[in-house]
């Protein structure tokens, strides 16, 4: 790791980065670029995260195939050099930046930079995104066929919180087949009638 570190730097983050499996270099590249900006940084959720004023403003993350800056409102920043990525297709606010090498990250580093500056000013503008709302969501014939057969099943899922909503319909509109549809409804029942989320426990 790189010897001079600044004083705003976790504890944790240092840690995280030992013992990191894959990625170092490129972690400790991209670190060197956020610290070079306002914003502290703290490890949430396993992963560095730096934010402004208790807001968070991006996350370095690593997959088996590339490692990423995730900018949480990355849907509204500006992207004049079309590197910015949508991690999956229903994905509403936050944005990748993808790397697979260290030098690619040297390489754009004022980029980066530029990018970063640019979502600190979102974040203090206090722009929001503008989610879709849960009736935008398209509820797949399977799902309205098994409402309309169990009350039970309607009456639970209106009283799930929109977000839980949404993850439900999400997880059914995703399979291609209508039987995988009907198949994931029938598995999810009992977590909606008990009031869980897809992803609770």
């Amino acid at each position: 790791m790189s010897k001079h570190i600044p004083e705003k730097a976790s504890p944790k983050v240092d840690a995280f980065i030992e013992n990191a499996k894959s990625w170092q270099k490129e972690y400790e590249s991209l670190r060197r670029i956020a610290l070079d900006s306002p914003l502290s940084e703290h490890l949430k959720w396993g992963k560095p995260c730096y934010s402004l004023d208790g807001k968070n403003v991006f996350l370095m993350h690593g997959f088996k195939d590339y490692c990423a800056l995730l900018f949480m409102k990355g849907a509204l920043l500006e992207d004049p050099d079309g590197i910015l990525v949508a991690q999956t297709e229903n994905t509403q606010s936050a944005r990748q930046i993808r790397f697979t090498s260290s030098r690619q990250i040297e390489k754009m580093a004022p980029a980066l930079k530029s990018y970063i500056n640019q979502a600190i000013q979102v974040e203090k503008s206090g722009l929001t995104v503008d989610f879709k709302k849960t009736e935008d969501f398209n509820v797949p014939e399977e799902f309205q066929k098994k409402m309309k057969e169990d009350p039970e099943l309607k009456s639970a899922f209106e009283a799930l919180t929109p977000g839980r909503q949404r993850g439900y319909l999400l997880h059914f509109s995703a399979a291609k087949q209508s039987s995988t549809r009907t198949s994931r409804v029938e598995k999810c029942r009992q977590k909606i009638l008990d009031g869980k989320g897809l992803n609770d426990r």
